[in-house]
């Protein structure tokens, strides 16, 4: 008898364990939503609202960013380059998780802000990432960081290769892509903001 309560209490141990991980890793159900994506992950808005208390990034923005670059998944990777457009070669970068920081800017990230637990899979930490190189942004390039479009590029091509961005037309429409969905969830947020700050239970 008691073995059988021992493996019934063991079952139910992993399942809520499985539950807990799966429903912190999985891609919210409607990433264009800033509402919803906080309904369905609450902890996910303590996490942003300390960043913008923090670093003084906008919530929106930090939302902004991490839908272009990973769209919320947090095994997101580049595709990988094609031999002949048929067999898979290397990735064009080390960019990976929700922020898609590459290595070396995130190991720069790690120092700095003394965080060498960091992981690049877990959101709390990739939304710190995100404030803290737009407010690096802010010192390097004068961008307010509430300016969508203009550090955006400078998180995708880098601080150094910031001036050259009026010759890249790619990265301009994925920049101007950014400012319409920052605004998007700026507005929705202002809708929903009074509800989640009366929150006070953490639901997956």
């Amino acid at each position: 008898m008691n073995i059988n309560n021992s493996l019934v209490n063991f079952n139910k141990f992993y399942l809520i364990l499985f539950l807990f991980l799966y429903s912190c890793s999985s891609i919210p159900k409607n990433t264009n939503d800033g509402c919803a994506i906080f309904s369905e992950r609450y902890l996910w808005y303590k996490h942003s609202k300390k960043v913008e208390k923090k670093w003084g990034t906008p919530i929106y923005i930090q939302l902004a960013f991490i839908k272009m670059e990973s769209d919320f998944d947090w095994l997101a990777k580049p595709e990988r380059k094609k031999i002949f457009k048929v067999i898979p070669y290397k990735r064009p970068s080390s960019s990976f998780g929700y922020s898609q920081a590459v290595k070396g800017t995130w190991k720069q990230y790690k120092n700095e802000t003394n965080n060498p637990l960091a992981t690049r899979t877990r959101y709390k930490d990739s939304v710190d990432f995100i404030g803290w190189y737009t407010s690096k942004t802010e010192k390097i390039l004068k961008i307010p960081k509430h300016n969508a479009f203009k550090q955006y590029i400078a998180y995708h091509e880098g601080w150094g290769n910031y001036k050259n961005y009026k010759k890249n037309k790619k990265i301009v429409q994925l920049a101007k892509k950014v400012k319409i969905q920052s605004d998007k969830y700026k507005r929705q947020l202002e809708n929903c903001k009074s509800k989640l700050n009366r929150k006070k239970y953490i639901i997956f």
